[in-house]
């Protein structure tokens, strides 16, 4: 070790180079580096949905719950599994243990449940599915005095336009509820006619299909067969052929029913002060940068809306504003960080030595960046939090280091020569110190569960990050502090400024801090009893409740969430008039809702 450190002591040209190759491809590597809300954490979640129509809690969990869970009993890297049986619908979660490779296991429960032969014949086809790591981007709300219809064609356009224009693939509408053709027969007209209800719904449900054939094979050519009769607005079926006779007399459905576009009874309405409005929602893949999609979204969201003077658009919520605060308290504390180093290191030492010490703060942080891209790292909150953690004890060896150094130029060693030595008088402390934190940080490492996934990287980041640091002030710093001005001029020979701090400095060691040592170590009772009793204090303190514990601290947010319980069975009106106090307009603006039925209708409702 001593050897190396001679080396580059002697030839700082070799210690240059490193530092600016770890500095250049560092920052290289930081600006590829994509920005997540959260760390990117694999996938151990298998999940199976099963949709059973009409039927009550009970009987879907004993006639699918139970019957899955006993054929995953033999699959191996199974963690648990947990299942929840709810009308006319189950889910069953399955958790992996550690080790095992999300992919095969998927595989596995989707072979598992394909020989489960004894399920009723109503259950549609399970999907069988692991769960996708997306994270939260941007909000945005499409609100205007317009009809509700109008918003969700506009928020339609935004979202096909930010699929095909700018390859955003993760966006979710919401705001409204679903929509329904609705189809209420005349009573009088089906007497008429001779129909009855059950003659009407066969032919809708048999002649609205968009289905295939099969193929014709020619000598010359094939044809495909295909039926694409299929409608999705009231127009399309209101044409509809119920029933022909023999004299080619053809009874339509728009001349027994009266045929309709309209919402379903799901009161699902968002406002926005006061105005419809239908919310944009915008997630990201583990491919896609949350910044890049950010910036994308806002500059299209703006360019919409100066475009069209019936509607406006706002931002809900940001995702990428909270990343782009923690990146901007690390810009500041590193900056902060530094001026401090500079300034106090120069009232004990001398500018350029500070100088150097400093520079590790940007080199240790493009180094870790640089061994990130083999661990995978993002930047995200997580990570941020860990840079802010580790910039405060970033320069703490490089300062013990240079200090050393001065104190063997002082005693007259050559500026070689006191490197060197100033080196290796407190390599062993130095090493100890960091890596007596790393062994710390390391226990993040053994952390099991999406919780500890997350919090990999606070580990990696500190323990990457202090490596750097240590690897920069054992090998460069010295050879900068030895061929630059910090220590090339006369042993002793201080300025007027050095010779004012030193002098502050040592009244404040003799005078304040030395008796105090002198009188915890004559006093060796009352140096053990005053740290025992404080711990005591503390653990009552806890205890009592004096001192609360929560898992995550209490943020201030910049919102007021209200919610609004009104008894089972209020209608959406009602609601709508407490809400949002707008007189009993109702959810829909006081245009209202077509009536569900009137006397001597029928309705038969299917969503399209």
């Amino acid at each position: 070790m001593k050897g190396i450190i001679r080396y580059f002591v002697r030839y700082p040209v070799l210690g240059n180079a490193v530092f600016l190759a770890i500095f250049l491809f560092g920052f290289l590597a930081f600006r590829g580096m994509k920005t997540t809300f959260f760390p990117e954490v694999p996938s151990d979640t298998v999940f199976i949905a099963a949709t059973y129509p009409g039927a009550s809690p009970e009987e879907i969990e004993e006639g699918v719950t139970l019957k899955i869970e006993d054929k995953l009993k033999g699959v191996t890297g199974i963690d648990r599994v947990t299942s929840t049986s709810s009308e006319n619908s189950a889910l069953i979660t399955v958790e992996l243990l550690p080790g095992y490779d999300v992919n095969d296991l998927l595989q596995e429960v989707t072979n598992a449940v394909d020989q489960i032969s004894s399920f009723p014949a109503e259950l549609e086809k399970l999907r069988v599915y692991k769960m996708e790591m997306t994270d939260f981007v941007v909000a945005y709300s499409v609100y205007g005095d317009v009809d509700l219809g109008v918003l969700k064609t506009y928020a339609r356009r935004i979202e096909r336009d930010l699929r095909n224009q700018l390859g955003v693939s993760k966006i979710t509408l919401s705001g409204f509820p679903e929509e329904e053709i609705e189809v209420s027969l005349r009573e009088d007209a089906l007497r008429s006619y001779g129909l009855t209800f059950s003659e009407v719904a066969a032919a809708v449900s048999g002649a609205n299909l968009k289905i295939t054939g099969g193929t014709i094979r020619g000598a010359d050519e094939e044809f495909l067969i295909r039926a694409d009769n299929k409608g999705y607005y009231a127009v399309d079926l209101e044409n509809l052929v119920v029933r022909t006779n023999e004299s080619g007399g053809i009874v339509r459905l728009r001349d027994v029913a009266r045929v309709t576009d309209r919402w379903s009874e799901d009161p699902n309405r968002t406002y926005f002060n006061g105005k419809p409005s239908v919310t944009i929602d915008i997630e990201k893949t583990s491919d896609e940068d949350m910044f890049t999609i950010a910036e994308k979204a806002a500059g299209f969201m703006q360019a919409f809306d100066e475009r069209h003077d019936d509607i406006s658009i706002s931002k809900l919520r940001d995702g990428s504003a909270i990343v782009r605060e923690r990146a901007d308290i690390l810009t500041g504390n590193g900056i902060i960080g530094i001026i401090l180093v500079v300034m106090f290191l120069s009232f004990s030492l001398n500018p350029r030595m500070a100088f150097w010490v400093a520079l590790s703060i940007p080199l240790s942080f493009t180094g870790m960046f640089l061994l990130g891209t083999w661990y995978g790292l993002t930047i995200n909150v997580v990570s941020l939090l860990a840079m802010i953690l580790v910039v405060g004890i970033l320069v703490d060896d490089g300062i013990v280091i240079a200090e050393s150094i001065y104190q063997e130029h002082e005693k007259g060693e050559k500026p070689i020569d006191a490197a060197l030595k100033g080196t290796m008088a407190v390599l062993p402390s130095v090493v100890a110190a960091v890596f007596t934190t790393i062994v710390f940080f390391m226990i993040f490492l053994s952390l099991d569960g999406a919780f500890g996934q997350r919090f990999k990287d606070i580990a990696f980041v500190v323990i990457a990050t202090l490596l750097i640091s240590l690897v920069e002030g054992i090998f460069i710093l010295p050879g900068h502090i030895a061929h630059s001005r910090a220590i090339r001029g006369e042993p002793g020979k201080k300025t007027w400024l050095l010779s004012k701090s030193e002098a502050f400095i040592h009244f404040q060691r003799d005078r304040l801090y030395a008796p105090v040592l002198r009188f915890c170590i004559d006093n060796p009772v009352i140096t053990v009893v005053v740290p025992v009793a404080l711990m005591f204090v503390t653990v009552g303190a806890l205890q009592g409740g004096i001192v609360k514990m929560t898992f995550f601290p209490i943020i201030e947010r910049d919102n007021v969430q209200v919610t609004l319980e009104m008894p089972a069975g209020t209608r959406d009106t009602v609601t709508g008039q407490h809400s949002r106090g707008d007189g009993g307009k109702g959810l829909d603006g006081g245009r209202g809702l077509p009536p569900r039925t009137r006397q001597r209708e029928r309705t038969d409702r299917g969503h399209r």
